[in-house]
């Protein structure tokens, strides 16, 4: 059944405790109807029920039927999309000597055939509107490969590449194509269980990467941000 309603529409590809459920509970605040997307609905289910006009959907990025079956619904349900935010960011850690290739395909696929394939189901509507934002999550390993991220800083640099041809096709259309390169480690239970002696300094918060996306969706067409690096003070670079 249909919800929709004069609110714009963002979805937020890769919904989990830390960054997505901060651009959910942002975007929502500010008055979007929000689509969270994860492979289960275990989480994004519960948060969806905390938050007003939201809706949870089970979508496997890698997946091609998957994403075009969940795109047509969330236009059907709540209407155009102004707003993608692409999330995951899956990790495997292995050097070119231990990875196997199923492990390497599927980073890539997690990290740039998904961002693809989501972005295809919103660049029609996007461009009938003139006016529309992607954002990609990336990484610093997207810059430099380290030896235990041949997968992972590999399909991050083909999504940075993805993200900067995508922003210079689609931008006299009025789409806003930009990436988010963060680097350091995001504040989760996960990672303090992981790093219990380090100082709050040392992470990135959730709300504040929240913020960023947001002023990038706000920008002016004369001044769009195509790549954004965040980090916290304390990170070595």
């Amino acid at each position: 059944m249909s919800t929709q309603s004069n609110k714009p529409v963002c979805v937020v590809v890769g919904v989990g405790p830390g960054n997505g459920a901060a651009y959910a509970r942002r975007y929502t605040a500010e008055g979007y109807q929000v689509a969270l997307l994860a492979r289960r609905l275990t989480f994004t289910a519960e948060l969806a029920n905390t938050l007003d006009g939201a809706r949870a959907y089970a979508c496997d990025v890698c997946d091609i039927h998957s994403v075009e079956t969940t795109f047509e619904a969330i236009h059907t349900e709540l209407g155009d999309i102004e707003v993608l935010i692409y999330n995951p960011g899956a990790g495997i850690w292995a050097d070119v000597e231990e990875i196997s290739f199923d492990d390497f395909e599927q980073s890539w696929r997690v990290n740039t055939f998904g961002a693809l394939l989501t972005s295809r189901q919103v660049i029609a509507s996007m461009k009938s509107n003139d006016k529309g934002n992607i954002i990609f999550i990336g990484a610093t390993a997207s810059r430099r490969g380290g030896a235990k991220m041949a997968a992972f800083a590999s399909a991050k640099a083909a999504q940075k590449s993805l993200s900067e041809s995508m922003a210079r096709h689609l931008g006299p259309a009025g789409i806003h194509v930009s990436l988010i390169i963060v680097d350091g480690v995001v504040d989760t239970p996960a990672t303090r269980k992981m790093m219990p002696d380090k100082a709050n300094d040392y992470f990135i918060q959730p709300d504040d990467l929240a913020d960023v996306a947001m002023n990038l969706t706000r920008q002016k067409r004369s001044t769009w941000s195509s790549v954004i690096e965040v980090r916290p003070y304390a990170e070595v670079w």
